[in-house]
């Protein structure tokens, strides 16, 4: 099944010169061709196309599964973009691939990257949530101070991964079934001590992700893994 994305479909039936352009010239899709769209809020709708068009391709609603493969648990990945930006998007569209909610890029103290491309890493987004077959597209929240962002967390269930010597648990097994949970990755020089001890204050609790020391990237994505694992056993 091949995904395309119109965020606002119900109220303006059209595809993006982006997808329309794969739709008619990649995919030579014509008139009368049935194709699925998502909206990147759960819709996953099956859609006739009226009129390609390379720039505007006119499409009309057949059918709608909305809060499609919705999921009773969420995962909020804060991860500290590395310096090397190709290595934080292939983080962003591995996580995406797995499933992932919402991602936070954090400013730390050791980081050695201090802004994100928006607007790049929300193709990737979009992309890698088509290619996955999900209707839900991740939420990327605009990069945060690390302690504006510890101040801000909601979510019940939190968890700091850090390379510290300290008694730490599995993530594999500090992380509930079925709950909203928040992970934080830090920089590629790890996070500082008082930023570990600021977590601690707001009850974020210490884990590990196995026995290797991990790249930012690698971390991050086996993070989301685990949190996955534990929701399929």
């Amino acid at each position: 099944m091949t995904l395309f994305y119109a965020p606002d479909i119900v109220q303006n039936p059209f595809l993006n010169e982006e997808e329309s352009l794969h739709c008619t010239k990649v995919l030579r899709l014509k008139a009368g061709d049935v194709v699925h769209v998502i909206d990147g809020i759960g819709g996953l709708y099956e859609v006739e196309i009226v009129a390609p068009h390379a720039k505007h391709t006119e499409v009309r609603i057949l059918s709608v599964q909305n809060a499609f493969e919705k999921r009773p648990f969420r995962i909020h990945l804060a991860v500290a973009p590395t310096k090397n930006s190709d290595r934080f998007e292939w983080f962003i569209e591995k996580a995406t691939e797995i499933g992932v909610d919402t991602i936070t890029p954090l400013l730390c103290r050791y980081s050695e990257r201090k802004s994100i491309k928006s607007e790049r890493i929300e193709k990737i987004l979009i992309s890698a949530s088509k290619q996955s077959l999900k209707a839900f597209v991740p939420k990327l929240n605009p990069m945060m101070r690390y302690d504006d962002f510890i101040e801000s967390v909601i979510e019940p269930h939190r968890f700091i991964a850090h390379c510290y010597s300290a008694e730490k648990i599995h993530l594999l097994h500090a992380c509930p079934p079925h709950a909203d949970v928040v992970v934080l990755v830090g920089p590629e020089g790890d996070f500082s001590l008082e930023e570990v001890q600021l977590a601690l204050q707001h009850n974020f609790q210490p884990v590990t992700l196995g026995n290797s020391r991990l790249r930012t990237e690698t971390a991050g994505v086996i993070a989301c893994h685990l949190v996955t694992v534990v929701n399929s056993l």
